[in-house]
């Protein structure tokens, strides 16, 4: 698959989901620790969930469960007894659950204030399956990798095409990752710029690595590389 037909399938996925995740709302609070979700890229229910993550603005400890993957679907099973996705959990309050629109109206009525999203309907799921099928199934089933001491940060939104293509390879490789929603809006934008010196996504950091990937990566085609290379295993 060339690099031409990624970005215009992953731009064509965004287009079909009407622009979703694309722009941030105001919060009504943020959770003093990360949320955790246990999801896989192809997903549809589990992109509606991220979708509300970049929506509100809440970060998460992104746990990648593609199919085939060993690391975390075992703990999604041992924890809520079947291996269903999305599956989130909140050390904040305890509580853990699955189902996209639970997941969706929990973070709303929790940390993302009243106002519901408006691109919830009833074809919300049937828009992002096709979205899905249009990444021929990238970020859908596990590849050999080996895992990182720490999580890798990434700082991202839901709508960002170049993002998805990296998000797609980190969950191919089973590897967790703290996702900073910087959506449209987002009031952590301008922290992020004097971080990283401009407004651009994705943009990666590897706490493991040295040089570039320590100090922080954009590019999308040169993050991918970095990952596959440094942590792929065939």
């Amino acid at each position: 698959m060339t690099r031409a037909f990624d970005v215009a399938s992953s731009t064509a996925a965004t287009l079909l989901r009407l622009g979703a995740g694309w722009i941030a709302r105001p919060v009504a609070r943020q959770p003093d620790r990360l949320l955790e979700l246990y999801e896989f890229e192809a997903c549809p229910f589990c992109r509606r969930a991220r979708e509300a993550l970049s929506e509100f603005d809440v970060d998460a400890v992104i746990y990648p469960c593609p199919r085939g993957g060993t690391r975390f679907r075992p703990q999604v099973a041992a924890a809520g007894g079947k291996e269903q996705f999305p599956y989130l959990v909140d050390v904040n309050t305890g509580r853990s659950m699955y189902e996209s629109a639970v997941i969706v109206s929990y973070v709303r009525k929790t940390y993302g204030g009243p106002k519901a999203p408006t691109w919830l309907g009833p074809l919300a799921v049937a828009s992002a399956g096709l979205a899905a099928a249009l990444r021929a199934g990238h970020g859908r089933a596990a590849c050999p990798s080996r895992l990182p001491e720490k999580p890798l940060e990434l700082w991202s939104f839901e709508a960002s095409p170049y993002s998805r293509l990296v998000r797609e390879a980190l969950c191919e490789l089973e590897l967790p990752y703290v996702l900073h929603n910087v959506a449209r809006g987002s009031p952590r934008r301008k922290a992020f710029v004097a971080r990283s010196g401009k407004m651009m996504v994705p943009y990666m950091i590897d706490p493991n690595g040295a040089g570039p990937a320590a100090t922080g990566m954009f590019e999308s085609a040169d993050i991918v590389h970095y990952l596959r290379k440094t942590y792929g295993s065939g």
